[in-house]
This record gives structure tokens, sequence and C-alpha cells, in this order.
């Protein structure tokens, strides 16, 4: 695999610390692709390039700059070091609890994702709040797709625009992305949610964030 060292320090490093990685990359390309049903055109065309080219990189016929690695990550909305990944075993691979990749804590909520790159057509979190924990001061908004809430464990006001909810364990709602919502954990224990959001709202860059086996510290401050 060609890569241009001046062009992305990290590419080269990651090449030359494990050459196995680098000729895996084109294998590691069409299957992302294959998941996300991207075809051959429609990649080369969100990279400039040609179908022809995707093709050969796929089959390790055909080198690639760090360059167009990096434009074909940012395409698939990766990270770059998702392209020298190992695909042994394929992709159905069990995340345990301490493996989750965890968001640096904040308002007494501890966040970890549970669905992983490159299946791309759901993201799923888990909350882990103290008691009077929350998401933040302020109510958010992420793009305006569809959001399942449920709550595992205890009692959270979820607060959605306008409206104020008090949900306890076992109960779900549903709401775009585009509204503002907040959730606390108003109850006397500690609460457990799940977000499910589809399609996902969150790039590369907002999940590269997430500290990877930070899962099973869930008090640990960072």
């Amino acid at each position: 695999m060609k890569v241009d060292a001046a062009t992305s320090p990290d590419v080269a490093a990651l090449a030359a610390a494990d050459a196995d990685k680098a000729k895996h990359v084109g294998g590691r390309i069409k299957a992302i692709r294959t998941a996300r049903r991207i075809s051959l055109r429609q990649l080369a065309d969100m990279i400039g390039t040609t179908a022809s080219f995707i093709s050969q990189l796929e089959r390790n016929l055909s080198g690639a700059s760090a360059s167009t690695l990096m434009r074909i990550a940012a395409a698939l909305d990766l990270g770059i070091n998702d392209l020298f990944e190992q695909t042994d075993g394929g992709f159905h691979k069990v995340l345990t609890r301490a493996d989750r990749p965890l968001l640096p804590i904040s308002h007494g909520c501890r966040k970890t994702l549970l669905s992983r790159r490159p299946i791309h057509e759901f993201e799923v979190y888990s909350g882990d709040f103290d008691v009077g924990g929350s998401t933040g001061n302020d109510a958010y908004t992420h793009g305006g797709k569809h959001e399942m809430f449920v709550v595992l464990k205890g009692t959270v006001e979820l607060t959605l625009a306008d409206e104020r909810f008090t949900m306890n364990e076992g109960d779900s709602i549903e709401y775009a992305t585009s509204t503002p919502h907040r959730t606390v954990n108003i109850g006397k224990t500690p609460a457990q949610v799940l977000w499910i959001i589809a399609p996902p709202t969150s790039g590369a860059a907002e999940l590269n964030q997430y500290t990877p086996g930070q899962g099973s510290q869930p008090g640990r401050q960072k």
C-alpha cells in the first residue's frame, strides 16, 4: 500500500507499525463500503476518482496515497485508524461492558457507545446517571433524525422542547433529534438509559471523542 508520509505522518506511522494491517486496507474498504450499501461508482464520485481505481484498490492490485486514504475514510465517515483495523473474524464481535468506549464524564453522567463501526444504519448509547446527574445544563439537538429513549433503571425526567416527562424503568419515548432535549435523574438511586438513533447523527470526529476500554470504570473521573 503506497503511503505518502509527508502528506500524513499518522497514516505512515500506522503502515510502518504493522505492514500486515496495511496489506488488508483494500479488503477493509470493500467490507465497509458493502456494509454501507455504497457502490464502487458512488464511492469513486465521493472522492473524485474512478470506480476502476476503487475496484483495484479493494483487490490490492493498486496502492493509494495517504491523501486518497484520508478522502476514503472521510467519505465513509470513519477515522483513518478504522481503515487499518484487522478484519479477521468479521464484524460480528461481542462488545463487553469493560470495553465500551466512554465519553469524558460530565454533569454526573457517564455515556458509553454500544454501536460499532463500520455498521452505520443506527447508533446506540448507554447513559449512567448519578443521583441528580444530567446530560447538561441546557437542552441540545443533533440533526433531524429519529431517536428512541429507553429507561433501563431508575427514574428520570426527560424534557422535550416545552414538555416534561417523568419516566420510570421500562418506559420509552420517541422524538426527532431536532427537538431540544435534556435528561436528568430525579430519583433517589442511580439511573440508566439507552439512546437509539437512526440514522446516525454522529460523525467520526464525535465518535473519536470516546475513550476505548473505559466502560468498566463508571465512577472514574477523567
